[in-house]
């Protein structure tokens, strides 16, 4: 699926990674007591934010899996499928390789 969507200046096109349904002891979490993940792939990014006349480039690229906080970005439905829109600033950090499930094997 093609998201035909681009943020604009230093905005992030972000989908949330979704966790596994069960926890380590084999209880199966339902879905009212999960928590939203706080870890999500870049699908796409703006051109960055223009300072004194110079456009400053975004750090991470479409394809990365980054950390961000629990109460930052804001939350949009595009094909329903959820989505965030987040500003770099809130990015916590950028993990290494390419976006992955959560809990799933090298």
């Amino acid at each position: 699926m093609t998201v035909n969507l681009a943020p604009l200046h230093d905005r992030i096109l972000v989908k949330r990674l979704e966790t596994k349904d069960v926890a380590k002891s084999g209880i199966i979490i339902p879905d009212t007591a999960k928590e939203k993940p706080q870890e999500g792939e870049v699908i796409a990014v703006g051109n960055g934010k223009i300072d004194k006349g110079r456009r400053i480039p975004v750090d991470v690229n479409g394809g990365n899996r980054i950390l961000f906080g629990k109460y930052t970005g804001s939350d949009i439905m595009i094909e329903n499928q959820e989505y965030l829109i987040l500003q770099e600033d809130e990015v916590l950090a950028r993990l290494s390789g390419m976006a992955k499930a959560p809990g799933s094997k090298k």
